[in-house]
């Protein structure tokens, strides 16, 4: 039988902990995101992203974005986010996105799975910089592509908090 000082260390170790990290819970971002295929042809664009926090661990983000020029380029994508762990300034994340995207002269689907941190600096605390990492999983060529991704924040995207 444990003594009463070892149960309670057991039940205080077990309860979760409350690091001051940010907590983007009903706050909307605006921003952008360009590491979809398709901004990596012919005519690239990157697109807007509203993301929004549903929850202190949920957030989604609608990612949008058009080049009418010839050939042209679209993406329309919704990415997932799951906060996995906190740190002051920092939420890392697990993601899932799919969406439909179209670039040099052709169009097909995406799905992306992977890692990523976004980080905001201390005294602008409604500035978000996300960089990401996993796999993406495209038929933009015609067929089925697998690719390892890895993108900074000039690609992953940047928003600002409402």
């Amino acid at each position: 039988m444990p003594s009463r000082k070892a149960l309670a260390l057991l039940i205080v170790l077990g309860l979760p902990g409350f690091a001051e990290a940010r907590d983007m819970q009903g706050r909307m971002g605006l921003g952008y995101n360009a590491q979809f295929a398709n901004s990596r042809t012919t005519n690239a664009v990157p697109g807007v992203s509203l993301k929004y926090g549903m929850t202190r661990d949920i957030a989604a983000a609608l990612v949008v974005g058009t080049n009418t020029s010839s050939p042209s380029n679209s993406v329309a994508a919704l990415k997932l986010f799951k906060n996995l762990f906190y740190e002051t300034n920092l939420n890392f994340y697990f993601i899932v996105a799919g969406g439909i995207v179209s670039g040099g002269g052709n169009s097909g689907a995406e799905f992306l799975g992977g890692f990523g941190a976004e980080f905001f600096i201390p005294g602008i605390e409604s500035l978000g910089f996300s960089m990401e990492t996993g796999a993406s999983l495209n038929s933009l060529s015609g067929g089925f592509a697998l690719q390892t991704m890895g993108v900074s924040f000039l690609n992953a995207g940047m928003h600002f908090y409402f």
